[in-house]
């Protein structure tokens, strides 16, 4: 997935803010289900959210506005109710890193009590797919 940098994802110094790359990871995670089939809208309206409970990130080198960012998806499960979104954030142009993270995830219902991923979901999910990069 591509993402390009605006005016509003930066900070007065011109370098993108912080907390916009876990809005970058959101989006990276939605298309990564999305190439797979799924549908986070149909999942919820089913009975299955997806709720993040831990997330942290490294900030390795700054994007600034009119860059164009890449963001490289991977996934593993963890336990048996969530799972790991791991996720490379390059400029496009140069391959510099500029952000690796990761966002855990865990299912619930509507009512927010934690269950157990489906084993068929968990299956489409870690299904391999077409290279998911996406650009911020």
């Amino acid at each position: 997935m591509e993402v390009k940098i605006y005016y509003e994802d930066t900070d007065c110094g011109g370098v993108v803010y912080y907390a916009n790359y876990l809005k970058y990871f959101e989006r990276a995670r939605t298309d990564y289900l999305q190439e797979r089939g799924l549908s986070v809208a149909k999942l919820q309206a089913e009975g299955t959210l997806f709720v993040v409970i831990h997330a942290e990130l490294t900030y390795r080198s700054p994007a600034r506005y009119g860059d164009v960012l890449t963001i490289q998806t991977t996934v593993s499960p963890t336990r048996k109710t969530g799972i790991i979104f791991s996720h490379v954030i390059c400029h496009r142009d140069d391959q510099r890193v500029i952000v690796e993270g990761s966002a855990t995830l865990v299912t619930t219902n509507l009512q927010n009590k934690i269950q157990r991923l489906d084993p068929n979901l968990t299956q489409v999910i870690l299904a391999s797919g077409p290279p998911l990069t996406s650009s911020a």
